[in-house]
């Protein structure tokens, strides 16, 4: 769920320009930091995470191989921004939990902390399925978010940011870098 901030960026299909943000180096280098500060929270528990679909699936894979001991992955999709680049204000899940999370810890693992609505919704949904704990990593969080992330990657300012998973109306998650959308080329 890439989220804008300031002015609405060109359509994808337009010439953009991306200022990378956070190299695929310094992005492996937090990953990792996260998964060792992740693994002595939790001392020898497993981890359930929950990657939030879709933008945080390549977040998600990487956390997963840089924690080490017990680890279960679950997807759970969710949708609030569309195509477009502001939030619609409601959240839609899109594709559901395969596995009960009742008595486990469960780690939700977002790619962007914005306006807080995902995760304030997901927190009312996953805690009445009664895990034994539920907290949560974020890749980016925004200042101001009201919603505090237990782990965050990078905390970020303005701009409407894609790769490493995030997207714009489903373009550049492929790009190994995070990025900041500019714009046009002309």
């Amino acid at each position: 769920m890439s989220s804008p901030a300031g002015p609405s960026p060109p359509h994808p299909s337009d010439s953009a320009n991306i200022a990378v943000l956070h190299t695929e180096e310094q992005i492996q280098k937090r990953v990792r930091e996260l998964g060792a500060q992740i693994r002595q929270d939790y001392e020898d528990e497993e981890i359930t995470l929950l990657c939030i679909l879709k933008g945080s699936f390549m977040f998600a894979a990487d956390l997963a191989r840089a924690i080490e001991g017990k680890v279960a992955v679950e997807f759970l999709g969710v949708r609030s921004y569309g195509d477009g680049t502001r939030s619609s204000g409601a959240v839609q899940i899109t594709h559901d939990l395969t596995t009960p999370i009742q008595d486990r810890h469960v780690l939700i693992v977002e790619d962007i902390v914005d306006t807080g609505l995902t995760l304030e919704y997901l927190k009312r949904v996953l805690t009445a399925r009664g895990p034994a704990s539920l907290k949560i990593c974020a890749l980016l969080q925004r200042p101001g978010a009201p919603t505090d992330p237990d782990y965050v990657g990078f905390r970020m300012g303005d701009g409407f940011v894609v790769g490493y998973g995030l997207d714009w109306a489903q373009r550049f998650r492929n790009l190994p870098f995070i990025g900041v959308v500019q714009p046009p080329i002309e």
